[in-house]
């Protein structure tokens, strides 16, 4: 799938270490540095692989820095600003995880119950149909379930596109018109239900629920669902009344109509190509748009989360949030060789990386990010793109990421 590609490119590619001028800290004053960031930034961009970007740079006082590069729209000459927004593709499953362990707060449901208690219809893994699937596999990408070519369904465009406005745009083969947009309960029903039309035995595992790690966005969806139907509300209500608002994030939203949409960046299939506007069924697998400054509030609460500080969950839910839920038997596959993952272990929706941050990333249709921080000396960074990466797009994205590492120390210390 177009998410697990990107997933395995960004991982791939961060193994490697380049060393060369753009991570170069020479200053010490605070304003020097960050006026020394803007340019080390602006150099990276004019590689010229992405149009256009945003960046934040994270601690648990605030945001340190964040700025906007290139265009939001390149043929308008739109400057693309750190209050352009977009969506930010599998970051947004970080909010479910955090919306969970809220409802269970609440008493509302708990991680360990079987989805069946809420749902509908039936969810069973066909191989397995007498073992439960739970919260807590949905949560950790332990349920089994894998997303089939029936997930592309979930990509539907914004506007009808008429013929001739195709040769503006780019629209990829698995987009779908705005007529074919379904409600998200629908959707979920119809492929995992076992009498769902388009439910597949392909579309799970051999092994049992909560026996190895599959990274999964229809399962990712499906536990926002789960959430809906155990608290009675609809998961963008449940997140802008216990996420969004109270951390005053006033410019994001799950939906174009929740945006202000005049700040909504073009997205890009390559440097000179748009797509058109699109939104998913499946939004909470990846449909969250935001900006660098909202996300930043997001980002400073994780890290406060972590450090026991936090104000949207209790100690105890911020601990099984950052809690690696999973063992190595998780990554591995029959032949005992480790799986390609986003993460190497799994809190709640949220990724363990191989260098010790903690987050996640993702990958969407003209769209990279990276959101992550370091537990130890709780600096953390944010990264927008607005372009689809090809190999040069992959290395200048990797540099925009080192250079935010490298004068994010200066600034933290």
């Amino acid at each position: 799938m177009y998410k697990t590609t990107l997933i395995v490119l960004f991982t791939l590619i961060c193994s490697c270490k380049q060393q060369n001028k753009e991570n170069q800290v020479l200053k010490t004053d605070g304003s020097a540095i960050t006026d020394s960031l803007t340019t080390v930034l602006q150099e990276v961009y004019n590689r010229g692989h992405i149009n256009g970007f945003s960046v934040a740079i994270i601690n648990d006082s605030g945001t340190l820095y964040t700025k906007g590069f290139g265009y939001a729209d390149v043929a308008a000459q739109k400057p693309y600003t750190q209050n352009t927004v977009q969506n930010i593709a599998s970051i947004s499953k970080t909010f479910i995880g955090v919306s969970l362990l809220k409802a269970q707060e609440m008493g509302k449901l708990s991680l360990d119950d079987p989805i069946n208690n809420y749902l509908p219809y039936q969810v069973k893994n066909p191989n397995h149909p007498n073992v439960a699937i739970t919260i807590r596999h949905l949560a950790t990408h332990t349920s089994s379930i894998m997303d089939t070519d029936f997930y592309g369904k979930s990509y539907v465009m914004k506007d009808t596109i008429q013929p001739q406005d195709s040769t503006i745009v780019k629209i990829p083969d698995y987009f779908n018109g705005a007529n074919t947009r379904i409600p998200m309960a629908e959707f979920l029903e119809k492929t995992l239900s076992t009498k769902g039309i388009w439910h597949q035995k392909e579309g799970f595992l051999e092994q049992r629920p909560g026996e190895r790690f599959e990274y999964s966005n229809v399962g990712a969806t499906l536990a926002a669902q789960v959430l809906e139907l155990a608290t009675g509300v609809s998961f963008p209500e449940f997140t802008q009344t216990h996420i969004l608002k109270p951390l005053g994030m006033s410019a994001s939203g799950w939906s174009f109509d929740s945006i202000n949409f005049e700040d909504h960046a073009r997205l890009y299939t390559e440097t000179k190509i748009p797509l058109p506007f699109y939104s998913l069924i499946t939004y909470p697998d990846g449909g969250f748009t935001t900006s660098s400054t909202d996300l930043g509030k997001y980002l400073n609460e994780l890290i406060k989360g972590h450090s026991g500080h936090g104000t949207l969950l209790e100690q105890t839910g911020y601990r099984e949030l950052f809690k690696k839920q999973l063992q190595p038997s998780h990554f591995v596959t029959e032949d005992l060789e480790e799986t390609a993952a986003d993460e190497n272990n799994a809190g709640i929706f949220m990724g363990f990386m191989d260098d010790g941050l903690m987050g996640h990333s993702g990958g969407d249709p003209g769209i990279s990010s990276r959101m992550f921080f370091d537990p130890n000396s709780g600096l953390g960074r944010i990264l927008i793109v607005n372009t689809d990466l090809n190999k040069e797009g992959y290395q200048e994205f990797l540099a925009l990421w080192e250079v935010l590492e490298n004068f994010g120390t200066k600034l933290n210390q």
